[in-house]
């Protein structure tokens, strides 16, 4: 079954370019123009792949429009920014987008981001565990996709969980960035390995822990980050 992607861009011209080259590599591709019909589209019908969405629109922009989307949604976004607004980039990687193009680009770059990010797995590996992994003060379950932390359930994007999954199956162990963008992103990412340190960030918010005083998630300085529960 093709694959189905969502390209949000108030100008026409570029949803139609885009789409156009999404479509001849057989994806079904659908159109929007503005940020609330993207929410009211996937709140109705959430059979959404993938949604290409561009940061500068007016009214609710394309960051605002991605961060209402992860309060009931984890579909793959890849932003379309302006070369020279890196704060875009950054923001729209906080609020939980996968991937970013800076404009200009070609189309095939498109193309070519949205077949990377759709290989990516939602597991960090294919193996599925039989055992929870249980630490002092949080579990978590890799088949019930469940994390708890003091008997108290938390609340986390899939790539959140893989990406505690990838640093708690080998507990003590030190990853560096590149080494967690292959287990969670894949081989096949693009982009900045920052992204590392925003979602560790945000993954440390969601557990309740602290980079000065880390419970569970340790900086490793000038390395990387290790699981110390």
């Amino acid at each position: 079954m093709s694959q189905r992607i969502l390209v949000v861009d108030d100008e026409r011209e570029i949803r139609r370019l885009v789409a156009s080259y999404l479509v001849d590599d057989d994806f079904v591709v659908e159109e929007l123009d503005n940020g609330p019909a993207v929410l009211e589209r996937l709140q109705r019908q959430p059979a959404i792949d993938l949604i290409v969405l561009d940061v500068r629109m007016p009214g609710p922009d394309g960051i605002d429009t991605l961060r209402d989307l992860r309060r009931f949604s984890d579909v793959h976004v890849i932003m379309l920014t302006a070369a020279a607004e890196e704060t875009d980039r950054l923001i729209g990687l906080s609020v939980g987008a996968d991937d970013y193009i800076t404009k200009p680009f070609s189309p095939r770059e498109v193309v070519a981001r949205v077949k990377a990010v759709l290989r990516r797995t939602r597991t960090s590996t294919s193996e599925q565990l039989t055992e929870p992994l249980v630490f002092d003060g949080i579990t978590v379950d890799i088949d019930r996709h469940v994390v708890t932390v003091d008997d108290s359930p938390v609340d986390l994007s899939a790539l959140q969980f893989n990406l505690l999954r990838a640093l708690a199956e080998s507990p003590g162990r030190v990853f560096a960035r590149h080494q967690l963008i292959d287990r969670v992103w894949g081989r096949d990412f693009y982009g900045e390995e920052r992204i590392v340190d925003v979602h560790v960030g945000n993954l440390r918010k969601a557990l309740g822990d602290s980079a000065s005083s880390p419970r569970f998630i340790e900086t490793v300085r000038g390395v990387g980050y290790r699981f110390v529960a």
